[in-house]
C-alpha cells in the first residue's frame, strides 16, 4: 500500500471488512429526526459532502480502534484526516500499539556539495521509509550526531545544529569561541554542550562552552578534568545526557565524569568496570536511568556483550540486565580480522548497535518494564549493493509520534515513502 493513498481507499478498505448493517448513514437520521421536530432542513453543498463522508466511514469507534491498531504509523496518518471519528479512533489505537522511537539513517557524500540522504526504520511497524526534504539543507562539512537526537556540523565560522524529528529544519548559530576538531557534543535540556576536541593550537584542549538554545548565546565553563586529557575527543569517549547531567566515559578505560550545565560542576572520577573482561563500553540513556554496555574478551576474538543498569549518586549500584546472543555479535563483527568498536544510538527503551567497519547488519535491543531485554536485528536499508564508496553515515533516533509526521507533511517541509 503507497503511504498516501485516497482518503476514500481506507473507508473502502475498512467497510468492506464489516457487515453491511453496521454503518448507519448520519445525513438520513439527521434529517429525519429534524422533519420530525418540525424544524426546517436544509443542508449546504458542504454539509452535504461532510455528511456523505460521515455516512461512508460511521463505524463503532472500537472496531476502528482495533483495525487502525494494526496499520503502520505512516498509513495511519492519513486515515486519521478521513473524519472527526476516524481521527479520535487513530489517536487512541495507539494505546493498543504504541509508537516506538524511531532509527534514522543519514548517509552523506563525502564530495562537496555534500548530497545528504536520509531514511528512517518504524519499529513499530517495522518498515523503513525514505524521507523527502522539500527544501534540503546544504552543509560545507561533515554531518555528527550525539547518538541520539542531536544532529550537526561543527566548521570555524558556523556552528549547525538540528533537534526535530527528522533533522528537516535547521538553526545556524555562531561557532564556539574554541576553534575544535573531535568534540563530545550533547544536548541536556535546553543547553547544547560541546566540550574538549580543541585543535593542537587552542591554549586549552579540555575547554568546555554550552550553547543556551533559548537565549541563543554561548558561555564558557569548567574544563573537562585533567584525567581525560589524553582522550579529550568523540573517538576515544562515550557520552549520554539527560535533560539535566552529561556523563562522559573512557570507551577502553571504563573511567567516567558528569557534568552539570546548570552549576557548569564536574563531578567524578567514576570507575564502571562490573567486569574485568571487558575491553570496550559505551554509555547512554534510558530515560533517566544509565545504561552501559561492554564488549567482553579481545578486539580479535570477542565473546559476548552485556547491558549493566546503573544507579546511585557515585553509580555505585550495577546490575546486569542482558546480555547479547553470540549470533547476533558474529552479525555485528562481519568479516573483518578484528571488532574494536561500535556506535550505540538509543531514545527511551530503543537500542541501535552497528559496526562503521561493517554497517550493513544492525543489531536491536528494547529493555521492557522488568529491565529485560529482548533482541533481534535487521538489515541497513542504507547500505545498497553499491556498498557505502564515497559515503559517510550518521545515526540518530528519534521520538516520533502521528502529530509529529502530520506537522512534517502538512507544512510541506517533508514526506515520506515505504521502501
Amino acid at each position: 500500500m503507497p503511504p498516501f493513498c485516497p482518503l476514500s481507499h481506507y473507508a473502502s478498505v475498512c467497510l468492506s471488512t464489516l457487515p453491511s448493517n453496521i454503518t448507519k448513514p448520519k445525513s438520513q437520521n439527521t434529517e429525519r429526526k429534524a422533519r420530525r421536530k418540525g424544524h426546517h432542513f436544509m443542508m449546504t453543498e458542504e454539509h452535504k459532502v461532510e455528511a456523505e463522508t460521515e455516512a461512508q466511514v460511521a463505524i463503532h469507534p472500537d472496531v476502528l480502534e482495533t483495525i487502525f491498531s494494526y496499520l503502520p504509523l505512516i498509513h495511519l496518518l492519513p486515515a486519521s484526516r478521513v473524519s472527526k471519528s476516524w481521527n479520535a479512533a487513530a489517536f487512541s489505537s495507539l494505546r493498543f500499539n504504541k509508537t516506538k522511537p524511531w532509527l534514522i539513517v543519514h548517509t552523506q557524500n563525502i564530495r562537496a556539495p555534500h548530497a545528504t540522504t536520509a531514511i528512517a526504520y518504524d519499529p513499530r511497524s517495522e518498515v523503513w521509509l525514505q524521507i523527502h526534504q522539500n527544501l534540503p539543507t546544504r552543509h560545507v562539512s561533515a554531518l555528527r550526531s550525539s547518538n541520539s537526537t542531536l544532529l550537526y556540523v561543527l566548521i570555524p565560522s558556523k556552528f549547525s545544529f538540528s533537534i526535530d524529528p527528522f533533522h528537516l529544519t535547521w538553526r545556524h548559530v555562531k561557532p564556539p569561541a574554541v576553534w575544535r576538531t573531535d568534540p563530545v557534543v550533547a544536548l541536556v535540556g535546553h543547553r547544547i554542550v560541546v566540550a574538549g576536541g580543541a585543535c593542537d593550537f587552542e591554549d586549552d584542549p579540555l575547554a568546555v562552552e554550552i550553547y543556551d538554545i533559548n537565549t541563543r548565546t554561548w558561555e564558557k565553563s569548567e574544563s573537562m578534568p585533567a584525567t581525560l586529557k589524553g582522550s579529550a575527543a568523540s573517538t576515544w569517549l562515550s557520552v549520554a545526557a539527560n535533560t539535566k547531567t552529561m556523563y562522559v566515559m573512557q570507551k577502553m578505560s571504563g573511567v567516567t565524569h558528569s557534568f552539570n550545565p546548570s552549576s557548569k560542576i564536574w563531578s567524578g572520577p567514576y570507575n564502571l568496570r562490573p567486569d574485568r573482561n571487558i575491553y570496550f563500553s559505551v554509555i547512554r540513556f534510558r530515560v533517566d536511568s544509565l545504561i552501559m554496555l561492554g564488549f567482553l574478551g579481545d578486539p580479535e576474538n570477542p565473546n559476548g556483550m552485556k547491558v549493566w543498569e546503573l544507579s546511585g549518586e557515585s553509580l555505585e549500584f550495577c546490575k546486569e540486565i542482558g546480555m547479547m546472543p553470540k549470533e547476533l555479535v558474529e552479525k555485528l563483527k562481519g568479516e573483518g580480522p578484528s571488532f574494536s568498536s561500535v556506535i550505540v544510538n538509543s531514545m527511551a527503551d530503543i537500542f541501535c548497535i552497528y559496526n562503521p567497519e561493517e554497517p550493513e547488519e544492525l543489531v536491536v535491543f528494547e529493555v521492557g518494564h522488568k529491565g529485560l531485554c529482548r533482541w533481534g536485528s535487521l538489515k541497513n536499508a542504507a547500505v545498497s549493493d553499491r556498498g557505502m564508496v564515497a559515503e559517510r553515515m550518521v545515526l540518530t533516533c528519534s521520538d516520533v509520534g502521528l502529530g509529529d509526521l502530520g506537522r512534517a507533511v502538512w507544512s510541506g517541509q517533508g514526506s515520506f515513502t515505504v521502501i
